[in-house]
Order: structure tokens, then C-alpha cells, then sequence
């Protein structure tokens, strides 16, 4: 019998393989996606950088130009044109600048997370394991007798069934309670997180990009829980001076201030929004670059200090973070600089707070986040 007979036979069906040609709008999306991160979502910086990679790289063809590309945005729904009515007073007359339209904010999200964390399929809802059994939704494997009250889809009917016939025999087969086994199942714990992300005029000083590594980390975050997670909520919150919370399609747009780094105030905000999250499980990230060097008054000044570790600023911060460690709240903070500064407060801090500290480089930050999220996601409820 020939290989082709014994493949007739079998059912099998064999061609030869033909690799899947990436199209010319995918090849260059991955790129402008990347750009747009670094541009903080200003398109037209965007298309400047391609033009200067175009000529370095040949990014483009004479078949496929960028004006081309350009327009594929546009058909697809990836950008559209914001009307401009300042330049001749009518309504809707005037051409304004390309902006993000929100499929695009979410493949901006999407591309981090692949980035950062890898191809990840969506799972069920909570998929959060504790330690604790009782009425939930994955089974445990261990089995007990019916309890009043226990849930009856919890009902090993098997188990059950042997009970009755070990109990009343086959020929008078019956299911009483007193036969019925149900299976132990686990609660999956629900996780609230803040993510305080610096914006400190040091995150893009002395050349070093240190903002878009930790915009991309936060929107891939953001998109690792909304598909493996869904139950888990996540609040992102930046902090240079001030703190305020910023909206997860505004995080494409971060940029860096002429900030100082106001700690105490992210970690304010932070334990605010944590209070009022009903789950057990709450945890706080802050990825900084720089020691506090900024505090608010009760007089609504700033008090401010960039030389060494000022003890008022200090103390504050620790404070807060024993604050925060009543409200069983742990504090992973991620430094993204060797500054000795940072070092010596992160230290008191971490000491403070029972929580965790890593010295990261910047490539493995998303990473680092990645595995501490799934630690601090074991919790006995």
C-alpha cells in the first residue's frame, strides 16, 4: 500500500503549506502602534517618525505609501478627523487633526499586553483560588455528607446514588438527604487594584524614557484583567505634584509635568478608592523613579524638597503606609532607578507597610508586575 492509499484510507488530507503573507497595513500598524505609545497618542508625531524610519528602513513601497496607510486607518475606524471650526467660523467646515478613536485606544491596550505578558485567552469569571471551600464555583475534589443549606448543584450524583444503593438496596432503590454527597468547591477571590504610576519630571529625565514603559505596563494590565479576570477591578492613578485618577482610554495620552513626586498624595487617593471597593482583596502598585519630594500642607501649599530624603516628607509617606497596612492593604512599589535616595525611603517603606520592593530594570517591569499580580491574587477570604 502507497503513503497516498494509506492516507485515502485514514482520512487524511495533506497540501503544502503556504505561509500567511502579513499584509503591508498589519506589518506597519505594529509599528505606528509602538510609536503612538512613545508619542503619548499624538498621531501626526507618529506619521513624522514613520517618514524617518521610511527612510532609514524602506518601511514603505511604491505600492503602499503613507498616505496609504494613513487612509487604511481611517477605513478600518482606527482614526478619524477631528472638525476644526476655528478657521472660517462655520461649523464643521474647517479640517482638523487626526485623533484616536477608541478601537484603536483598545489596540493600543491589546498590543501591550501581548508585548508584555504574552498571548493570553480569556477564562471564566473570577479564576481567583483560595484556600477557602464552601459554595463556589470550582470544585475541590473532596467530598462530604449534604448539609442543610449547601447548594444542590454542588451534588456529586454518583457518589449520591452508591449511598442509596448501600443503603436501601437496589431492589428498593431510593434517594433520601441522608444519602445525597456533595463535592467541596472554592471560593475564586475577587482583586482590587490601584496602580499609581509616577509622572514626576524625572521619568523622562537625563534621556531615558521611563513614562512609556510604565504606560504600556499599566494598559496591559488593564487588558490582562478584563480578559483573564473579569471580576477584578483595576484604577489607575498618576501622581507628580498632585494625584488624580485618569480613565483607562486616557492612558495612550499620559505625558510626563514639571512635577515633583508627591507620594502621599497618590497614596491617599489610592487607600480612598480601595475603601470603598467591596472585595476582601485589595492591593496597591506604585511604579516610581524618584524618593518624595513633595508634600501638601494643610494650608494648601506645597512643601517641597529635591535634596535628600527630607524627614517632614518622609514621615508622612511612612505614615500612610502604615495606614495602609491596617486597612490590609500591601504596597508593592517598583523602582525603575538605582538612585540610593530611593533606595534608602523605598526600604523604611516597604519595612513600614509589610508589603514588597523590586529594583527593576525597565525591560522587565511588565513582567515583574505580571507575577507579583498573581501572588497577591492568593488570598484566604
Amino acid at each position: 500500500m502507497t503513503n497516498k492509499d494509506f492516507n485515502a484510507r485514514k482520512g487524511f488530507t495533506f497540501s503544502r503549506h503556504v505561509p500567511e503573507e502579513i499584509s503591508h497595513f498589519d506589518r506597519i500598524f505594529d509599528v505606528f502602534k509602538d510609536l503612538l505609545t512613545h508619542t503619548s497618542g499624538d498621531i501626526e508625531e507618529a506619521f513624522e517618525w514613520l517618514d524617518v524610519l521610511d527612510k532609514e528602513y524602506d518601511i514603505f513601497t511604491d505600492e503602499y505609501s503613507l498616505q496609504d496607510f494613513e487612509e487604511d486607518l481611517k477605513k478600518r475606524g482606527y482614526i478619524k478627523e477631528e472638525e476644526d471650526d476655528s478657521k472660517d467660523g462655520n461649523s464643521g467646515t474647517g479640517k482638523g487633526k487626526n485623533i484616536l478613536t477608541a478601537k484603536l485606544e483598545a489596540a493600543l491596550r491589546e498590543y501591550a499586553l501581548d508585548q508584555i505578558f504574552g498571548k493570553l485567552k480569556k477564562s471564566g469569571a473570577g479564576n481567583h483560588r483560595t484556600t477557602k471551600t464552601g459554595v463556589g464555583d470550582e470544585r475541590d475534589g473532596e467530598n462530604r455528607s449534604f448539609q442543610y443549606g449547601d447548594d444542590l448543584s454542588t451534588v456529586n450524583m454518583t457518589e449520591s446514588l452508591k449511598n442509596a444503593q448501600i443503603n436501601n438496596g437496589i431492589s428498593d432503590l431510593r434517594l433520601t438527604e441522608d444519602d445525597l454527597i456533595v463535592e467541596e468547591t472554592k471560593h475564586k477571590a475577587q482583586m482590587s487594584t490601584v496602580l499609581m504610576i509616577d509622572i514626576s519630571h524625572s521619568m523622562v529625565l537625563y534621556g531615558e524614557d521611563r513614562i512609556t514603559p510604565a504606560k504600556k505596563v499599566a494598559m496591559a494590565l488593564v487588558e490582562l484583567i478584563n480578559r483573564k479576570y473579569p471580576k477584578d477591578s483595576i484604577d489607575i492613578i498618576v501622581f507628580g505634584n498632585e494625584a488624580w485618577p485618569i480613565k483607562i482610554k486616557d492612558l495612550p495620552y499620559l505625558k510626563v509635568g514639571p512635577y515633583h513626586t508627591n507620594t502621599v498624595a497618590g497614596l491617599e487617593l489610592a487607600m480612598d478608592i480601595l475603601r470603598r471597593k467591596r472585595n476582601t482583596n485589595k492591593q496597591i502598585f506604585m511604579i516610581t523613579d524618584g524618593k518624595p519630594s513633595c508634600i501638601q500642607l494643610p494650608t494648601g501649599e506645597f512643601y517641597m524638597n529635591s535634596n535628600g530624603l527630607d524627614e517632614l516628607i518622609v514621615s508622612q509617606c511612612l505614615n500612610r503606609a502604615a495606614q495602609a497596612r491596617k486597612l490590609k492593604i500591601p504596597i508593592t512599589t517598583f523602582m525603575i532607578a538605582q538612585d540610593p535616595y530611593l533606595r534608602k525611603f523605598v526600604e523604611a517603606f516597604t519595612a513600614q507597610n509589610k508589603g514588597k520592593a523590586f529594583l527593576t530594570g525597565l525591560s522587565g517591569l511588565g513582567q515583574m508586575i505580571f507575577e507579583d499580580y498573581e501572588k497577591n491574587r492568593i488570598k484566604r477570604i
